[in-house]
Order: C-alpha cells, then sequence, then structure tokens
C-alpha cells in the first residue's frame, strides 16, 4: 500500500518532472563554456581601440569616431606587425589582443619575427639567414625595433657587417 500522499497544488515544483536551467544562467544553443568569443563577437579594449583609431587615421585616413568603435575590414587588412609594434601604447598583451580579434574577424596578420624568446637567440637566427642569404628588410626592420623598444644598446658584430653589405649594396 503506497502511504504517500497526493501533491497540493503548491507542491508542483517538487515532481520529478525535468527542470529547465535557472533563468540566466543558460548560455546560447551550441556555446561552448570557458571558451573566448571569436574577435567581432568580442569588444576590443579601450587601448586597443585607441591604437587603432590612430593607426586608421595614418593607414586609411579614416576618422573613427569618440567612443566605442570597430575597426573597418580595410583597416585590418593594411594592418601589418611592424606597425603595431611601433605603435604607441600597443605592448605585447595590446599587440596579441589586436591580432587575435583580427583573426576572430577572418584578417591573419603575422607576426614580424617569432614571438618571445631572447634578444641574443633573435640576433642568432637573423645572424644564420643573413649568413644564408635569406634576410629580409622587413626582419631586420623589426629586430632593430624590438632591440630599440627593450632598450638594448648591444647589436652582435656579426649583424652589424651584414648590415653594412646590406647598405653598401644599395648605394652602388
Amino acid at each position: 500500500m503506497d502511504q504517500r500522499t497526493p501533491p497540493h497544488s503548491g507542491d508542483a515544483s517538487r515532481t520529478s518532472e525535468p527542470r529547465s536551467p535557472p533563468i540566466g544562467r543558460s548560455g546560447p544553443v551550441g556555446a561552448v563554456q570557458g571558451k573566448p568569443a571569436p574577435g567581432p563577437m568580442k569588444t576590443l579594449s579601450v587601448r586597443a581601440q585607441n591604437v587603432l583609431k590612430e593607426l586608421a587615421v595614418e593607414l586609411t585616413g579614416e576618422q573613427p569616431p569618440k567612443g566605442t568603435w570597430s575597426p573597418s575590414r580595410e583597416l585590418l587588412l593594411a594592418l601589418t606587425a611592424e606597425r603595431l609594434v611601433t605603435a604607441r601604447n600597443c605592448g605585447p598583451h595590446t599587440m596579441r589582443e589586436i591580432i587575435d580579434w583580427a583573426q576572430g574577424c577572418g584578417v591573419t596578420i603575422k607576426p614580424a619575427i617569432k614571438a618571445g624568446g631572447s634578444l641574443s637567440e633573435m640576433w642568432s637566427g637573423l645572424i644564420a639567414n643573413g649568413a644564408a642569404g635569406a634576410l629580409t628588410s622587413s626582419e631586420i626592420v623589426s629586430a632593430l625595433q624590438r632591440s630599440i623598444r627593450r632598450k638594448s644598446v648591444r647589436i652582435p658584430i656579426a649583424f652589424q657587417v651584414i648590415l653594412v653589405k646590406i647598405l653598401l649594396s644599395s648605394f652602388e
């Protein structure tokens, strides 16, 4: 014999029917928890927006509005890692944020040189490329800019010799 009493009208929530998730806790269908949203769905930080606003004027002649703004596809296509490295207020964190955001928009901005590593590793790689005749001007510029940014006063003699050869060959 079943001794349970039938539920009262106020006990409807205690039945064994499946409950819907609490309001405000469910995400959009198919959303993955813990994974950041791709670029266009996520807004850029104020610093990244300001860096891109300055670059918009220089690269495309575009005059971005004050306040929240999203860069145009034309600007993203005109961006290079070298421009981001030399942009005012654009440190490594902001540069990475902009590159990731552009990637989410379908635009790939290749890093100038391998990110991270020590300056001596960078110089060694460039010296090897120079000796092999595979050194590009953008690699040279990027390396010198990185050295300047890190306030290094030491440039290896072997790299200086390569620079002199390049400069002499371009002036003859």
